[in-house]
């Protein structure tokens, strides 16, 4: 079998791109084609629609949190059994964190050798779309921009003469075109889209993007552009997990669903027997030997776990007698005291002396590195670690002090006064979210603790 594969970009954030990606990747899995799907960036919402739409785990690439041995092994470990590998990127194709453009989508398509099909938000324009997609062209003659797809077509005329325009001016075929939807189909919120755990009718709207992108898209001429993906066969295949000997709960419901899969598969991989659990409906925790509480909108769920107040007792009760604890963002949320939403106060788990409350503007926005400078249940001190912050939550209240604050943020805001990672035992919570694959010391650290844990009850 070979591997082939596209990115399909944008010129901005709220281009169309997820439209035509989680479109495109659902609208193939139907033909019978394997489909791995990627996503650029620090993302769990887009990924988890790509996730939908093959039937199939989505893995994210990022240059920034991973190294480019690391890029490249996961594309070889995960794209293996895939006949299309399809990456979505994030915000604008050259958008990074400079101005010269570090860590973009069209980085990493240059760095995995992944042509560009382009998506084009074309709102109240027309012949402007070929200068736009000349100036991306010229930009870096190193992006191989093999098609353009046309978003948000008002009219056939429309349709036609943009057409014209950019394969005249530009030289690249237009493969497709979207019409102006009468519906949002990824209404946004304040982190991007409505996850997937919380949409009303989630195979009613693939089915939607299915006929959108079959009746739009030249899907054979889209699948003939893909460039083949050199995938090592002959290579050693991974050793199958390890025979479990810890069991790590995870929280995965409406409140949490933010988990990379590359996290997930890592504890595996450590010895890990994954035991999914749901903070807002279980009564009280299983027999566990650690927990992992990713992130996701506690806020919007906060009345169902307050109600819940069996199942935080058993956290609580768990931090306390030394059960391992690794929370992320809204995991850390949901380990304070409460939260304060229009005025009332939700009761969480109480592990820590905080209070929560929401912004209407973000509070912490982007990458962000942390160096471990005190002693805690996962990470060595001196440790420095790449990950992500995006949040609109803030600390109302805090009596707690930076003794109990293991992390220094060198990029980011973190919890408090510059610093992240509230300690408490066993407990390490933090605003900070990272990836296995670029802090690959992360899980083997989290099932030893849970292992070490065990073995001394």
């Amino acid at each position: 079998m070979h591997t082939r594969g596209i990115t399909v970009a944008g010129l901005a954030g709220g281009s169309g791109k997820s439209v035509v990606s989680v479109g495109l990747t659902a609208a193939l899995t139907r033909q019978g084609r394997r489909v791995v799907p990627f996503k650029k960036g620090p993302d769990y919402i887009d990924a988890g629609w790509l996730q939908l739409a093959a039937g199939r785990k989505c893995y994210n690439l990022d240059p920034f949190l991973m190294s480019g041995e690391a890029l490249h092994r996961s594309l070889q470990r995960h794209g293996r059994d895939a006949e299309i590998v399809i990456l979505e990127g994030n915000r604008g194709l050259y958008d990074g964190v400079s101005a010269d453009g570090g860590y973009s989508t069209a980085d990493l398509a240059i760095a995995l050798g992944l042509p560009v099909l382009l998506v084009v938000n074309c709102t109240k324009t027309t012949r402007t779309v070929a200068a736009m997609v000349l100036g991306c062209l010229k930009f870096d003659e190193r992006i191989d921009i093999r098609g353009v797809i046309l978003n948000q077509i008002a009219t056939e005329r429309q349709r036609l003469l943009i057409t014209e325009a950019v394969e005249r001016y530009a030289g690249v075929p237009v493969l497709g075109a979207i019409p102006r939807m009468k519906r949002d189909i990824f209404p946004m919120r304040h982190l991007g889209m409505i996850p997937h755990q919380e949409y009303d009718d989630t195979a009613e709207a693939l089915d939607f993007l299915v006929d959108t992108v079959t009746a739009g898209l030249d899907l054979a001429r889209i699948d003939e552009l893909m460039q083949p993906v050199h995938i090592d066969r002959a290579a050693a295949p991974e050793l199958p997990p390890p025979v479990a000997d810890v069991r790590i709960g995870i929280l995965q419901d409406a409140a949490f669903q933010f988990y990379y899969s590359e996290n997930l598969e890592a504890l595996q991989r450590a010895g890990a027997e994954l035991v999914y659990l749901n903070a807002l409906q279980d009564r009280e925790l299983p027999e566990i030997d650690g927990l992992y509480i990713g992130g996701g909108f506690p806020e919007t769920s906060a009345r169902e776990l307050a109600a819940n107040g069996s199942f935080r007792e058993s956290v609580r009760r768990a931090a306390e007698t030394g059960m391992p604890i690794y929370a992320e963002c809204g995991g850390l949320i949901y380990l304070g005291e409460s939260i304060l939403l229009d005025g009332q106060e939700f009761p969480l788990a109480g592990v820590f002396p905080v209070r929560f409350g929401m912004s209407k503007k973000p509070q912490a926005h982007g990458y962000s590195v942390f160096t471990v400078e005190r002693d805690n249940p996962f990470y060595a001190v001196g440790s420095e670690v790449r990950g992500h912050e995006f949040r609109y939550s803030t600390v109302i209240d805090w009596r707690g002090g930076d003794a109990e604050l293991a992390l220094k943020m060198s990029r980011g805001k973190g919890f408090v006064n510059g610093r992240d990672g509230l300690i408490r035992g066993n407990v390490l919570a933090l605003y900070t979210h990272v990836h296995a694959d670029g802090t690959p010391e992360w899980a083997p650290s989290v099932v030893d603790r849970c292992r070490y844990w065990r073995a001394l009850r």
